[in-house]
């Protein structure tokens, strides 16, 4: 008797262990997965935008719990790189929590909460006339949000891949003190225009991380350092980005009026006039593949404070004209 008890525990407990919900809650989160968190939270943040021309407050509301989980996303991110492990528990937490924000900011736990429609207790034909006159008081809202929504397009700017954007250091970046995931700022040089038209304004905030650093020492001559660029304020509205850093370009020379001038012409056209074409180039850095800075002659990575970095977007971006003059 205490054999088959002692069999059919053990059946049981090799079944659980080998149940499939039980693989995929104690399945390794690669970074491949939390990428995907980071994917979801740019999503979740065009969600936003399009709720904002609907309902201003609470896409408001929205911003404040997504800028939250946009610092989960980045903690998770970074102790997967330092611990080499990640609880699924953890990451299934942030991403169901991310698909939340998403379908309360599409409006699709709005649209599921109203329950089914009130049972009729005037005669049939009451209620086919109520009805009939429901979906004729409906129809005006609809048609007006369809128009709405027609005449809104045209406020939102579509920035495309592969756009360069150059952003002057508010910070100094050194590899010899640098850590990763250390935050650091800038300000757009020059007017991003998309189709004629401003999508990313001069002297607008650009938030960088630095993602990689090894500083120089006796047995490792060459230190390098990896930025990368996440996120952009207009307006007092901050939007996703990624960018990688393809050129450095030394401060010196360029004027406060710069920003003022660009108007109406290329950003590298603003910035090989005033430096002089590639003469602007930073002493001693070298650009590689995925925007790593590399120094030569065995030295640290050194950008100074007002350093130009010219950096390229990785992924589209979608810019709010509606606050915009």
């Amino acid at each position: 008797m205490k054999l088959r008890q002692s069999a059919l525990l053990v059946a049981v407990t090799l079944g659980i262990y080998a149940s499939p919900a039980f693989a995929q809650q104690n399945s390794s989160v690669t970074q491949a997965d939390v990428q995907r968190l980071q994917d979801n939270v740019y999503l979740a943040d065009r969600d936003i935008s399009q709720l904002r021309s609907r309902d201003a407050t609470s896409a408001n509301q929205l911003v404040t719990e997504l800028d939250d989980l946009r610092d989960e996303v980045v903690y998770l991110k970074v102790k997967l790189r330092k611990e080499r492990t990640l609880s699924r528990t953890e990451y299934a937490d942030v991403r169901d929590r991310i698909d939340d924000l998403r379908a309360r900011a599409r409006g699709d736990v709005a649209s599921a909460a109203p329950a089914a429609p009130p049972t009729a207790t005037a005669p049939a034909s009451s209620a086919s006339t109520s009805s009939s006159t429901a979906s004729r008081s409906t129809t005006p809202p609809a048609a007006t949000a369809s128009s709405s929504r027609s005449t809104t397009s045209p406020s939102s700017l579509d920035i495309p891949v592969g756009t360069e954007v150059d952003v002057r250091l508010q910070n100094s970046l050194n590899s010899g003190t640098a850590q990763v995931e250390d935050r650091f700022e800038g300000t757009t040089n020059a007017d991003t225009l998309v189709d004629g038209r401003v999508a990313i304004p001069a002297g607008a905030l650009v938030r960088g991380v630095v993602t990689s650093v090894e500083p120089a020492t006796r047995t490792n001559r060459t230190a390098k350092m990896t930025v990368s660029f996440d996120q952009v304020t207009i307006d007092g509205r901050s939007y996703p980005i990624r960018g990688t850093v393809t050129e450095a370009i030394q401060g010196e020379g360029i004027r406060g009026e710069a920003g003022r001038t660009a108007a109406g012409a290329g950003v590298g056209a603003i910035i090989g006039g005033i430096l002089g074409g590639f003469k602007g180039a930073l002493a001693g850095i070298l650009i590689g593949g995925g925007g790593t800075i590399a120094a030569t002659e065995g030295k640290e990575v050194e950008l100074p404070q007002g350093s130009i970095l010219r950096v390229r977007l990785d992924s589209p971006v979608q810019i709010d004209q509606q606050t915009r003059h």
